[in-house]
């Protein structure tokens, strides 16, 4: 849980998640969206993926990010 609230705990992060709850988006998308370097935002995507906040999936040469509900629901005690 400690990963989750860390996780949470970064404005970047919560923007990231606040994208993805719109839809999947791939790392390339993801990263149009903030004015900061592809390395910063792989980082803070590995950071959310950890925290099992967003799951990822390779289709063809892109990672496609998805948010992970289930995870979410269970922080908030919701279910």
């Amino acid at each position: 849980m400690s990963k989750v609230f860390k996780a949470l705990s970064d404005e970047t992060r919560r923007s990231i998640l606040k994208l993805l709850k719109e839809g999947d988006m791939s790392a390339g998308e993801i990263s149009d969206q903030f004015d900061m370097s592809k390395p910063s935002i792989s980082k803070h995507l590995e950071i959310l993926r950890d925290a099992a906040l967003i799951t990822s999936e390779r289709k063809g040469q892109f990672v496609i990010y998805s948010i992970n509900i289930s995870v979410l629901r269970m922080s908030s005690g919701t279910s």
